[in-house]
């Protein structure tokens, strides 16, 4: 995520530079130049970073397999979501202090505004009082995104209107940006920007995104294995393509509610069955065994994810961590691999649990691995033995031989252990997790 944003900023701030260089910054004292420029180059890198971040929220397959998950797709939409609207507000802090530098170094030495032609000029003053509205609304769901007591089910409704917020911004960038960056490189890179940008926010609005791998089907099955864990099996039509173990979907069981991302925890048997393993996180989760039904409709958007078993590197010792739900993926793989237990790693899987001996999942655990020699399943009673650590698991292994680290569950337990093998394997280790995350 941070080279995407990185590399996105550099190019952009790099060409408009170019453009400086080669053709001057212009007319004007030089208060004035470095207010002109100071505006070009926060809105080409708010317009550029909004553009991303319209892209990324199509959930387009490529980024997905560029980027390493439907994760890190997400993650980057939102931290490039949050840059353009930093970069906007700078945009629109140096359009109000106009007054401020006339009041310091006087009106003499600025440069007069671009002539054109009418209907342009009438276009620009549109654009301009559209970019100021918008970039209110824009900062506005910014803070309703990182404050996460927001209701979710509300904050989704006032997300959809993002699309047009960015079309509007669109249009700003378009009327207002100088005339002569259309015949320089500055010029290409924008049109390309709001090009992929207003396909993104037009696929959107029609409800396009994940229409082609939607899959509708009913609900042929509804547990409680624990008090605040909901399991569901879901049968699903023709447009349903199969799954990967360890893969997730968007599903949806009420329209007003919308799609929520839940990993599949069941392993692809090839009769379009998908199993859902969903711990009460929120409102919504908490209520939805008694809001769900053996018999009702399901629309299921997927798969996604790319924590797979396909992935491991063979030649590595498999350290497979999970943290409470963070085991429904897990019990795709040992689901999956039941099936071919000679196709099996030798891997040991460790599972944090708080419940102990009365969590349901052990003896499911216990009982896939009975069937896979090569997996060694550990229990941990966080609740008796304390957090798991990587000071710990380095006790359990060699560490003169290489590992790859497969993590399921919360960050501050991931952010924990990356940093403790880090200083346990010095380096000789690989760490996957898939920290999917809506806001």
């Amino acid at each position: 995520m941070i080279p995407v944003l990185t590399a996105l900023i550099a190019i952009v701030a790099g060409t408009w530079g170019w453009g400086l260089v080669v053709n001057g910054a212009g007319p004007g004292s030089l208060p004035w130049v470095v207010y002109d420029q100071g505006l070009y180059l926060s809105g080409l890198l708010a317009i550029a970073l909004m553009s991303l971040a319209m892209v990324m929220a199509a959930r387009p397959l490529w980024a997905e397999r560029v980027l390493g998950g439907m994760d890190r797709t997400y993650r980057l939409h939102k931290w490039a979501g949050i840059l353009a609207a930093g970069f906007a507000a700078l945009h629109w802090l140096l359009e109000m202090a106009d007054d401020v530098i006339e009041t310091l170094y006087g009106e003499a030495g600025r440069a007069g505004d671009e002539d054109v032609s009418g209907v342009l000029d009438t276009l620009r003053d549109a654009g301009e009082e559209l970019g100021e509205f918008a970039i209110y609304l824009v900062l506005a769901m910014v803070v309703l995104a990182l404050w996460k007591r927001f209701p979710y089910k509300f904050w989704r409704h006032i997300h959809r209107a993002m699309p047009v917020l960015y079309l509007m911004l669109a249009f700003h960038a378009a009327v207002l940006a100088p005339t002569s960056y259309w015949s320089e490189p500055i010029g290409l890179l924008l049109a390309t920007a709001l090009s992929a940008g207003t396909l993104a926010a037009v696929w959107s609005l029609t409800g396009r995104i994940g229409r082609d791998r939607q899959a509708r089907g009913i609900v042929t099955a509804v547990a409680s294995p624990t008090a605040n864990v909901t399991e569901v099996v879901c049968r699903l039509d023709g447009n349903w393509r199969g799954h990967q173990a360890g893969q997730f979907a968007f599903v949806t069981f009420n329209r007003l509610e919308g799609a929520h991302p839940f990993t599949i925890a069941s392993a692809d048997q090839g009769d379009r069955s998908v199993g859902f393993q969903i711990k009460a996180l929120g409102d919504y989760t908490r209520e939805l065994s008694r809001r769900i039904a053996v018999g009702q409709p399901v629309t299921v958007e997927g798969p996604y994810g790319r924590f797979e078993l396909a992935r491991q590197d063979r030649k590595a010792r498999q350290i497979w961590v999970a943290g409470g739900i963070g085991i429904t993926p897990f019990l795709a793989w040992l689901d999956a691999l039941r099936g071919n237990p000679s196709a099996a790693p030798v891997a040991d899987l460790h599972y944090c649990t708080r419940a102990g001996a009365d969590d349901p999942f052990v003896g499911r655990l216990e009982a896939l691995c009975r069937d896979l020699p090569s997996v060694t399943l550990h229990v941990h009673d966080t609740a008796r033995e304390g957090a798991l650590s990587a000071e710990r698991l380095a006790s359990l292994h060699d560490r003169s031989q290489r590992v790859e680290v497969w993590f399921c569950g919360p960050r501050a337990f991931a952010e924990q252990l990356r940093s403790g093998f880090a200083r346990a394997w010095l380096g000789r280790f690989r760490f996957h997790q898939e920290a999917f995350d809506m806001r």
